[in-house]
């Protein structure tokens, strides 16, 4: 953990002195002109709209400070609280386990017992560092199970959600739900690549998965590419056969989708099986569902893989808005850090959940942003209608990493405007000059960041719109972020 005792009563008093640079409203001027004219323009009121721009040191009182203690929904920005919080509580170098234990005597290539591999909530558990996993199971001389691979998923305690309930997009990768053994975010990749033929285009699948019939090519079509996918006319929904009824333009080249897998639960279980098939591996059992004994006697793994460190984590979070990421991290808060009255020196052996979790990030930030403008926590992704936080509350937060030994590693997580990430594309005059968290829900457009001024000073900007015509907002954002950098 990097705070210490001093550290702590510095960020307190730091926050305090915030505070109170925050509530001077008074001298902050209104929402300039350029913006309340492409506010009206896009038919939103004032009232839908909260802004702070306020120096990121904290020398001074707010520039804009328009209806910033207002608590709102703030989507995906919701994930700057995650990933401070977590930089702070779990450190930038901070890595996942995935541990691998074998029950049972290796003779002439063949594993006699089970293999068992024990998820502890990687969130970047991806095809190619489960093959690397898979790979050093072979290294250990094993080439057939003759027991069963075993899947231990009981770090985490989610309960069951239905990736169509929240806004009825079962297959899109960012609805999947957190996992202790999150393997490939819960998704088939599909490869497309025309061959030199000219009739057919070959569609590779990753992972491979168990019991699953792949269609292995598609027509060719003429024409623009377009809409490439509705030409594919795909259908997911049966889990056992994936089938693409259309075409594949020709003109497309080669093109990767990825899509959630329609029977989530069986996900990891088909990956793993179809994988290690797949690497010449052999099983005479199954792979299934398992846990292992939570005792003083629970076997020693065989090896482990290790996680990026957190710092990369957090940069494909923030950059990309990954929501699943996000949840990792943020149920991993409540699963490694003890309680107040449990032992530092001890993890605890309950599973992660939300509510532990809510509880760590609520308990972190009072020690280090204040009491006051507490954000209501629901999954820490932003991916809810429930959560709120105000433009106040997150200036101060920006304030404190800003003034903090991690501001380094936050802010380059975040999306830099016209340069990558969710910002990418975004055209503007101020590109390259903000780092900004976006997000965005039906009926939610918000930002917030730093944006450096022209004479270099660095501004905390923070920018959140709650109406049902929030989308049309963001020429109104763009004009707010391209007059905070030039620093009038």
């Amino acid at each position: 953990m990097l705070s210490t005792a001093s550290r702590l009563a510095a960020l307190r008093a730091c926050a305090a002195t915030l505070v109170g640079l925050l509530a001077v409203a008074t001298h902050a001027q209104g929402l300039p002109p350029e913006v309340d004219a492409a506010l009206a323009r896009a038919k939103l009121p004032r009232d839908a709209v909260s802004v702070l721009l306020v120096d990121a040191q904290g020398q001074a009182a707010p520039r804009i400070s328009h209806r910033a203690s207002v608590p709102m929904n703030p989507a995906s920005v919701m994930k700057l609280v995650t990933t401070y919080a977590a930089l702070d509580l779990l450190g930038p170098a901070y890595t996942w386990s995935t541990p691998v234990f074998i029950d049972g005597a290796v003779r002439d290539g063949t594993l006699h017992g089970n293999l068992t591999i024990q998820g502890q909530g990687d969130p970047k558990l991806v095809l190619e560092r489960l093959w690397l996993l898979l790979r050093r199971v072979q290294g250990l001389g094993i080439q057939t199970i003759a027991g069963d691979i075993v899947l231990d998923r009981s770090a985490f305690e989610v309960p069951p959600t239905d990736p169509s309930s929240f806004d009825g997009e079962p297959l899109r990768p960012y609805n999947a739900a957190p996992d202790a053994l999150l393997i490939n975010f819960k998704s088939v990749v599909m490869t497309l690549t025309p061959e030199a033929s000219g009739t057919v285009a070959r569609v590779q699948y990753d992972p491979p998965l168990a019991g699953v019939q792949m269609q292995a090519t598609v027509p060719l079509l003429s024409g623009d590419c377009g809409d490439y996918r509705a030409a594919l006319k795909a259908d997911f929904s049966d889990p056992n056969r994936i089938r693409l009824l259309g075409g594949y333009p020709v003109s497309c080249g080669e093109k990767v989708w990825a899509v959630a897998y329609a029977d989530p639960a069986s996900f990891a279980a088909r990956a793993v099986q179809g994988l290690w098939q797949d690497m010449g591996g052999k099983l005479a059992g199954s792979v299934r569902l398992g846990s292992l004994p939570k005792s003083a006697s629970a076997p020693r793994p065989a090896f482990e893989v290790r996680s990026a460190p957190l710092a990369e984590i957090v940069r494909d979070i923030n950059k990309f808005s990954n929501n699943v990421m996000a949840q990792q991290v943020y149920l991993t808060l409540g699963r490694v850090l003890p309680s107040p009255a449990g032992d530092a020196d001890e993890p605890p052996l309950q599973p992660g959940s939300f509510d532990a979790s809510r509880a760590v990030v609520q308990r972190w930030w009072k020690e280090r942003i204040g009491t006051t403008d507490m954000p209501v926590l629901d999954n820490g992704s932003g991916l809810s209608r429930n959560e709120r936080i105000s433009a106040q509350a997150l200036g101060l937060l920006l304030q404190s990493a800003y003034a903090s030994p991690l501001m380094p590693e936050l802010m380059a997580s975040l999306p830099i405007t016209g340069v990558d990430g969710t910002l990418r594309r975004v055209q503007s005059r101020a590109s390259g000059s903000a780092h900004l968290k976006t997000g965005s829900l039906t009926d939610v457009v918000a930002i917030a960041g730093y944006v450096r001024g022209a004479a270099g000073k660095r501004w905390v900007l923070v920018t959140l719109v709650n109406h049902p015509n929030a989308r049309a907002a963001r020429p109104a954002i763009d004009a707010l972020v391209e007059w905070a950098a030039k620093e009038h």
